[in-house]
């Protein structure tokens, strides 16, 4: 029965992503209806692009798990720390200008942003590069979980679920680009906030409601030492769970394929809507996520532990759990799981191939290349990124002990957060930051990630390094919030000590910000 479920939900759910794709073949005639709508995306399609970018198979069966084990119900922050910094504050503080100054220049990537804002082919290019390889193993990462949630259903081979989902999530986005990526980013949206909540529904009544489940949480003494700390307000390690809050919160202000869907936004009223919308998808999905998460350690004699350290396998947390639900509720998870997986591998192989076809072979092409030609170039590395990350993600499956692409995929996003969210944030805002520094933090963010790297393959004692530096390369996680909050003091110390952009050229930048537009009275009052 339950096989059967999951087959008529998945055959309809294959079905609307096809149609979709279809549909919005009209709309990637050219490259900016293909990397951005034509810059006339509603709130409800941006906002719900933005939140299932966000938020895929990682957070649901990979974080909600490791997280929910480490702090118990105090991972519960992580998501209202999603929501409220890395949504509800990233639209009030990045959306409008994003929006405002990428038209202004008509960038239509976050490299060609660098470009066009310090004047700099070289960063624009160098950006794109940084793009190019981080985000090949952040999309990898996005099939985690995957064989164990279809593991619960379906008796076949892993390649064969990465197979189907990178050619369906490559069909539509193929065909119609960002607008085909949105509609269906919205009904994958739909699907999780039904989902997750359908879930958590599931798992606390199979565990006698709530109260009971809390009442059995906090009984557990477990790794933290003392009774309790699973179920209590801060969890067992305060310091180690606010770096995870800062570093999946506030990272996202410097991930290109999140700050990109502000630069398709339709208009003022609509950035208004959009920040309401994706706030509430946040504290939904992912507060019910980690929430989740969090009732992970009543089923710690069902999940796998690794032979040698004797620590459990994360990704088994989650489906442990839904082990012993209603088949509905089963069919459901493993739409929500592919919905969330789909979602983000589409923004993200949308973003690499229209970063590398624009800022990278088009800059360094003699000839002059049409909009048809610059589409079908994206459309060719859209096939490449996809066929990359799922090739990945295979050998990661088929030889544990290549360790290197775990490895990889943890330092990429404190290595693009910690690159690009200080010059973006600041370029928005500042007219005195300089090319030198976002140069230098480019150089700062990726050479973190890659020290981390280093030293996680290595296995090198960090101990040895002191109090400080050990605690900071203890993991992906410490590093790169070092590496964003880092930034954010290296550019405007490295802007006050080098060469200052040329005022005339700056007062170009930024006039986009003093233009006066005629609006009606219900959108903007009259001063008096």
């Amino acid at each position: 029965m339950r096989e059967v479920l999951c087959i008529i939900m998945l055959v309809i759910f294959f079905a609307v992503m096809i149609g979709v794709g279809f549909y919005s073949r009209k709309h990637a005639t050219d490259v900016n209806g293909f990397v951005l709508g034509g810059r006339g995306v509603g709130p409800w399609l941006t906002a719900f692009a933005f939140g299932t970018s966000y938020f895929s198979a990682v957070i649901f069966v990979g974080y909600a798990g490791q997280f929910g084990w480490n702090f118990g119900l105090a991972s519960t922050w992580a998501g209202l720390g999603n929501a409220f910094i890395g949504s509800l504050l990233a639209w009030n503080v990045l959306g409008r200008r994003t929006r405002v100054m990428t038209q202004h220049l008509d960038a239509k990537t976050m490299p060609d942003f660098f470009g066009k804002r310090f004047n700099s082919t070289k960063l624009k290019v160098i950006a794109a590069i940084i793009v190019f390889i981080f985000l090949i193993p952040y999309t990898a990462s996005l099939y985690n979980g995957l064989s164990s949630l279809f593991g619960l259903v379906f008796d076949i081979p892993y390649w064969v679920v990465i197979l189907v989902m990178a050619v369906l999530t490559g069909f539509y986005v193929i065909f119609g680009g960002y607008m085909a990526t949105a509609i269906n980013d919205f009904i994958q949206g739909i699907i999780m906030l039904f989902g997750i909540c359908a879930v958590i529904l599931s798992v606390l009544n199979d565990n006698g409601g709530l109260l009971n489940a809390t009442k059995e949480l906090a009984a557990i003494e477990g790794d933290a030492g003392w009774t309790g700390a699973y179920s209590s307000f801060l969890g067992p390690d305060p310091l180690a769970l606010l770096f995870v809050v800062i570093l999946t919160s506030l990272g996202t202000w410097g991930l290109p394929q999140m700050v990109g869907k502000f630069y398709a936004i339709k208009s003022e009223k609509d950035i208004h809507k959009g920040t309401l919308i994706s706030t509430v998808f946040a504290i939904i999905v992912a507060g019910g996520c980690y929430f989740l998460g969090g009732f992970g350690r009543l089923y710690e004699d069902f999940i796998t532990y690794n032979e040698v350290t004797g620590k459990p396998l994360f990704d088994t947390i989650i489906p442990s759990m839904l082990a012993t639900l209603p088949d509905v509720v089963v069919a459901i998870v493993i739409v929500l799981v592919l919905s969330a997986s789909m979602s983000t591998l589409s923004s993200l192989v949308l973003t690499s191939s229209s970063t590398f076809t624009l800022d990278v072979i088009k800059t360094g092409s003699k000839k002059e290349m049409d909009d048809k030609k610059q589409v079908f170039i994206m459309r060719i590395f859209i096939v490449f990124f996809i066929i990359v990350s799922a090739v990945i993600a295979v050998i990661k499956d088929s030889h544990p002990e290549v360790t290197f692409i775990a490895q990889m995929m943890g330092v990429s996003w404190g290595a693009l957060a910690g690159a690009f969210l200080a010059p973006f944030f600041y370029g928005l805002y500042w007219k005195g930051v300089t090319k030198v520094s976002a140069a230098i933090c480019f150089a700062w963010g990726c050479g973190i990630a890659l020290v981390q790297l280093y030293i996680t393959l290595c296995n090198v004692d960090v101990t040895k390094f002191g109090v400080i530096l050990g605690y900071i390369f203890k993991s992906s996680i410490n590093s790169g919030v070092v590496a964003m909050v880092g930034g954010l003091v290296i550019v405007p110390v490295v802007s006050l000590f080098t060469k200052k952009p040329d005022e005339n050229v700056m007062n170009d930048v930024f006039k986009c910000y003093t233009e006066h537009v005629s609006v009606e009275k219900k959108y903007s009052l009259e001063e008096d």
